[in-house]
């Protein structure tokens, strides 16, 4: 197993509080090794401080334990649905980040209402169902309703965020929470307003080909 994916997903985990995504031990982080196809995630109910890279747990895409002396994060079943369903995810970060969630509470979608959500998410960030936690139905209804955004919230419960590298989706979860703020305190001073379909596509598209160094 590649102990620099170990590192990686070590370092995301711990970056999560940094960041302000998590509080005490909720939250996680997960990726895909490209080479075997073995998912590495952080262990259930561990100290973010704690964690060291031998601490992370190695999965097979059945959820068997490749490596590890810990348990899994109890949402590897989640995490699990979705890499066995997308192959162009190989990273979920899925966080409890306040602003964001408190859409998922309402059962809201974040609309594109600014040009930072057209670019990072290609348009609105959408709210899938309530599903139990724990199993594989937050997986599938991630699955079903993401879409082509790299972020979706789950109504009552948080935030799942995807990416072609662990990287790009913690970025996400790191845009979504920050997006999320400022939609709040818009809609605290009057109504929203709505970005044209056509101008979302196109900002997104500018974004994608020409942000960034080629």
């Amino acid at each position: 197993m590649s102990e620099n994916l170990k590192e990686l997903i070590c370092m995301l985990n711990k970056e999560l509080p940094k960041e302000n995504l998590v509080t005490m031990t909720s939250g996680n982080v997960s990726g895909r090794d490209r080479e075997s196809g073995y998912i590495v995630i952080k262990p259930s109910g561990v100290s973010f401080d704690a964690l060291k890279p031998e601490d992370m747990v190695v999965l097979d895409l059945d959820g068997k334990v490749i490596e590890g002396d810990l348990s899994p994060s109890v949402d590897a079943p989640t995490h699990l649905v979705v890499y066995r369903k997308r192959n162009d995810i190989n990273g979920i970060i899925h966080t409890h980040s306040n602003y964001a969630t408190s859409f998922a509470a309402v059962g809201q979608s974040i609309p594109a209402v600014l040009t930072a959500i057209c670019d990072e998410f290609g348009g609105d960030i959408p709210c899938g169902p309530y599903c139990q936690i724990g199993e594989e139905q937050i997986g599938e209804a991630i699955v079903q309703y993401i879409g082509n955004s790299p972020a979706i919230l789950m109504q009552n419960h948080g935030v799942f965020t995807v990416g072609n590298t662990p990287e790009s989706a913690f970025k996400a979860a790191v845009m979504v929470e920050d997006v999320a703020k400022t939609v709040h305190l818009a809609m605290l001073k009057g109504t929203l307003i709505p970005i044209p379909k056509e101008e979302v596509e196109r900002a997104y598209r500018r974004y994608t080909e020409k942000y960034g160094q080629k």
